[in-house]
């Protein structure tokens, strides 16, 4: 049971990879768009994320307030790509500067907060 937690763990670095990596090479580009990537690199991060929040194996420690934070994070996260996208396909260009940077700040806590906390 332990390794299937490991791999749960594993799919949801993955998850965080890529949305921060389709930010970065958006960034990369100076072309500032939202991507569906980060959407699916979103989606992964939270589903995994939710059944790493599960005890199991039994015995397993939770930081509940680790595992709060995390998640308002991501509803942050996911509310700015949401407004961004939303935004981005009813002009036609790119999004705003500070909601792009947000997605970056974001998720780039959030893994800072899963590995120092």
């Amino acid at each position: 049971m332990e390794f299937l937690r490991d791999v749960v763990v594993l799919v949801h670095i993955v998850g965080f990879a890529l949305t921060f990596g389709a930010w970065a090479v958006q960034a990369a580009a100076r072309e500032f768009r939202f991507t569906r990537l980060m959407d699916y690199g979103l989606l992964v991060s939270l589903l995994t994320g939710l059944a790493l929040a599960a005890p199991w194996p039994a015995g397993v420690e939770l930081n509940y307030a680790k595992i709060s934070v995390k998640l308002a994070i991501v509803v942050a996260l996911g509310a700015v790509l949401g407004i961004g996208s939303a935004r981005q396909r009813k002009s036609g260009g790119p999004v705003n500067g500070a909601l792009f940077a947000a997605v970056g700040l974001l998720s780039v806590t959030a893994a800072g907060i899963a590995v120092i906390a």
